[in-house]
C-alpha cells in the first residue's frame, strides 16, 4: 500500500541536484514513495499531508558510509581511548564477549539514532559478526527500524580469508541478503600489506557475489600503501570500493583510488581524535578522489553527520592555514566550502554506494528520503542567510523536525514515529550488564579509564624568585 502523499510547503530547498539548485520558498511533493515535484506553489492532491516548512531548510536525507552500529551499546565508553586502546579492547580482549543479542542491541539503538539525526541511509560496518547468528541478529535489528541500511559484513575475530569462504557465511548470504530488505550489502575487511596477500580469497568471494568491498585503508600503524598496491596489482581496486579514513597514504595510492573509480569515507572526528592520520580531504581534493562522510562509532563520538560536516570543514581549513603559515603566507580565500561538505554528506554518499540514481538529491523520480531542519524555538535557527553554512555550522540533531524515508514519515515535529526506544533501552541495558559481569568491575573501570601519561613541563625562564616582591617593585 502506498503512503499518503505529502508536501513540504514553503521551505528553503537544497535540491543537491547536479547544479546544486537552491529554491527559497519552495515545495517538495512526495507521492508513491518518490519525489514527484519540486518548486514554488505546487498543486498537490487533495488528500496530501501538508508539512509547514517555512522558516526551515528542506534537504535530502544524509548518508553515512561507515558506522559500527554494533558498538552503540557502548556509547561514550572509549571517550579517552587512542586507536591502540580501541584495538586492544575490541580485537584482543573484550570484543569476543559480544553475543548475538548484544549485536542486536547496538544495531537497534544505532539505527534509531541515525534516523533521529536525519541520516536516512547508513552503512553498518559490522565487523563484530563472529558467527552467522551474530549476523542474523544484526540484520534483524536493521529490519526493525524504518531506515535505509547497507550491511557491510565483517568479523574482527577471524581473517577475511576464513570467514568469507566459510559455509556459514554463504548460507547467511543466501538466506538474508538475496532478495532481502536491506538497501545493499558489502564485504568489510582490511588489507594489512602482508606480501602473501591472504585477503585475496575474500576479494574473490566479493567478486563472485557481485558486491563491493569496504576497507579501512591508510590507518597509521595498521594499513598502508602496500595494501593498496596489492589490491591494485591483483585487480581488486574497482568502482564501488570504499576506502575508509585513507589518512596516511601516498600520492601514488590516491592516484590508484581515483583511477579505478573508488571513493573515500572520511570520519573526521575519528581521525582527529584516535590517530588514523590527519583527516585527508586536503589530499583527496588534490587527487580528484570522491568523498563521502561517516561518523565511525559512538563508543567515542557523536552519532550524527552535523558533527561530521562541521569537523571536516574545520580540519581542512585548519590544515590550509597551517601550511600557509609555515611559508609565511596568509590564506585569503578558502578552497573547501560548506556547500561541498553538504554535498559529501548527501550526494557523495549516494555515489559511493552506487545509489546516486535513487537517493541523495531532491529531484523528481528519486526515492523520497527527505529531511526538514526547522526549530522555531531555537535562536540559532534564524536568520538563515547562507543555507549550506547554516546546515554545517548552526544546525544540530535537535533541529531535525521531520524525516521521511521512502515516502514514510519516521520523525514528525521533532519526535520519532514508532521507533521502539523503550525496547532499545532495555536491550542495551542488558548488554551493558552482561559485559560488566563478563569483564569484572575492575576490568570494566580500567577499560574506560586508561592511564594518564605523565606531563612534562618545560622550564620557564620568566619566573620571579619572589613574585610578589617583583610585582611590587615593577609597580613603583
Amino acid at each position: 500500500m502506498s503512503e499518503r502523499p505529502l508536501v513540504f510547503r514553503g521551505g528553503l530547498v537544497l535540491t543537491m541536484d547536479d547544479s546544486h539548485t537552491v529554491l527559497p520558498g519552495a515545495d517538495v511533493l512526495v507521492a508513491d514513495g518518490r519525489i514527484a515535484a519540486v518548486g514554488p506553489g505546487l498543486s498537490v492532491p487533495d488528500d496530501a499531508e501538508v508539512i509547514d516548512a517555512s522558516g526551515g531548510i528542506v534537504m535530502p536525507g544524509m548518508i553515512d558510509t561507515h558506522r559500527h552500529l554494533w558498538q552503540t551499546a557502548m556509547r561514550g565508553y572509549g571517550t579517552d581511548w587512542t586507536l591502540t586502546q580501541y584495538f586492544v579492547w575490541y580485537y584482543l580482549e573484550s570484543g569476543k564477549h559480544f553475543r548475538p543479542e548484544d549485536i542486536y542491541a547496538g544495531n537497534l539503538l544505532g539505527a534509531i539514532e541515525a534516523i533521529d539525526a536525519g541520516v536516512t541511509t547508513t552503512v553498518d560496518w559490522s565487523h563484530g559478526l563472529q558467527t552467522p547468528q551474530h549476523a542474523d541478529a544484526a540484520v534483524d535489528a536493521l529490519e526493525a527500524v524504518p531506515g535505509r541500511f547497507v550491511l557491510a559484513y565483517g568479523n574482527l575475530q577471524q581473517g577475511p580469508w576464513e570467514w568469507a569462504t566459510s559455509d556459514g557465511f554463504r548460507d547467511f548470504h543466501r538466506r538474508r541478503i538475496d532478495g532481502g530488505k536491506l538497501a545493499g550489502f558489502q564485504l568489510a575487511f582490511d588489507v594489512t600489506g602482508d606480501p602473501a596477500f591472504p585477503e585475496k580469497a575474500a576479494f574473490e568471494v566479493a567478486r563472485d557475489l557481485g558486491v563491493a568491498v569496504t576497507t579501512h585503508a591508510g590507518v597509521w600503524g595498521a594499513t598502508n600503501d602496500e595494501g593498496i598496491r596489492l589490491m591494485y596489482e591483483n585487480g581488486f581496486m574497482t568502482p564501488g570500493t570504499v576506502y575508509v579514513h585513507a589518512a596516511t597514504l601516498s600520492g601514488d595510492s590516491y592516484h590508484r583510488i581515483a583511477a579505478t573509480g573508488g571513493s573515500v569515507s572520511v570520519s573526521t572526528e575519528s581521525e582527529q581524535s584516535a590517530g588514523q592520520g590527519y583527516p585527508p580531504t586536503w589530499a583527496l581534493r588534490r587527487h580528484g578522489v570522491p568523498v563521502s562522510l561517516s561518523m565511525d562509532t559512538s563508543v567515542w563520538w557523536s552519532g550524527d553527520l552535523f558533527s561530521a560536516m562541521r569537523t571536516t570543514l574545520s580540519a581542512d581549513r585548519s590544515r590550509e592555514h597551517l601550511e600557509a603559515h609555515a611559508k609565511q603566507a596568509t590564506v585569503t580565500h578558502h578552497h573547501l566550502r560548506a556547500e561541498q561538505v553538504v554535498d559529501w554528506a548527501t550526494r557523495g554518499g549516494a555515489k559511493a554506494l552506487g545509489l546516486d540514481a535513487e537517493i541523495g538529491a531532491l529531484t523528481p523520480g528519486r526515492k523520497a528520503d527527505v529531511v526538514l531542519i526547522k526549530n522555531d524555538a531555537s535562536p540559532a535557527m534564524f536568520p538563515i542567510l547562507h543555507p549550506y553554512g547554516h546546515v554545517v555550522f548552526q544546525a544540530q540533531r535537535g533541529d531535525v523536525h521531520t524525516v521521511v524515508v521512502g515516502g514514510a514519515v519516521v520523525k514528525r515535529d521533532g519526535r520519532l514515529v514508532g521507533a521502539g526506544l523503550r525496547t532499545a533501552r532495555a536491550k542495551v541495558e542488558a548488554t551493558v550488564g552482561h559485559l560488566r559481569e563478563a569483564l569484572g568491575e575492575d576490568a570494566w573501570q580500567r577499560g574506560q579509564n586508561p592511564d594518564l601519561p605523565q606531563a612534562e613541563l618545560l622550564d620557564n625562564p620568566y619566573q620571579y624568585t619572589d613574585y610578589d616582591a617583583g610585582a611590587a617593585e615593577w609597580k613603583h
